[in-house]
């Protein structure tokens, strides 16, 4: 069976800037993948490139068929979803009317539209709440709306950029435990974090990012004791 994804030799250049360099990655149904490094190095980039959100060199394989140079809502209609790193709900809407948007991109018509969105809203644990303006939710709940709408696109591969981000500890375990039931299930996750706490909880294997070129990989365990990553971090050990 293919790979769910799988990426080689992603390269994005911004003028005489390269943004990501080279970067080769394999997801496979039911596995997390992480993806950290410093600021700067190239991680939300990537993840625009694996989805067609910028231009990139290099070739991307959805389930072994060749995606990368299809536009950002056909990848999304074959079933690639994505969270962005700074969430923004349509807050004149509910929280379902928001999801109820990404829905119809794959939805037959309005029903199963909605069946879907309350589904992904149950997924997230906002199906209470469906009916209230989505400008009335706190940022832990607007990061599990952000979590629905990209669910509701029934995605393949789920794309989590940063969606940890300024939780505090109950509403991160609670997110932690969301993230892993979906793995379970068999979806195939890619995420940009850097609460070292999810990536330790949550990925089999860790790519870590630095100006744009894979440094290290493998698991959380052992990429966060190679020097190379120490000195990304830190600057070096006389640091």
């Amino acid at each position: 069976m293919p790979r769910a994804l799988e990426a080689e030799g992603v390269t994005v250049r911004f003028g005489g800037l390269v943004a990501v360099n080279g970067v080769s990655l394999a997801l496979d149904e039911g596995a997390i993948l992480g993806l950290i490094g410093p600021n700067g190095a190239g991680k939300s980039t990537l993840f625009n490139a694996l989805t067609g959100y910028v231009k990139a060199r290099g070739q991307v394989s959805f389930y072994g068929r060749r995606v990368d140079r299809l536009q950002p809502y056909a990848r999304t209609r074959l079933g690639m979803g994505r969270t962005f790193q700074i969430e923004r709900p349509f807050e004149g809407l509910t929280v379902l009317e928001n999801v109820l948007i990404p829905a119809f991109l794959r939805a037959a018509g309005p029903a199963e539209a909605e069946r879907v969105a309350y589904a992904a809203l149950e997924q997230v644990g906002l199906a209470d709440r469906a009916l209230q303006p989505s400008s009335d939710l706190n940022l832990a709940r607007r990061r599990r709306l952000e979590l629905a709408k990209a669910l509701a696109v029934q995605p393949k591969v789920l794309f989590l950029d940063e969606l940890m981000a300024g939780l505090n500890p109950p509403a991160l375990k609670e997110m932690i435990g969301f993230v892993r039931s979906l793995a379970d299930s068999g979806l195939a996750i890619i995420m940009v974090e850097h609460i070292m706490e999810a990536v330790t909880e949550l990925c089999e294997e860790v790519i870590v990012l630095a100006f744009g070129e894979k440094i290290a990989h493998g698991t959380p365990q052992v990429v966060m004791n190679d020097e190379r990553v120490v000195e990304a971090y830190l600057g070096g050990a006389d640091e």
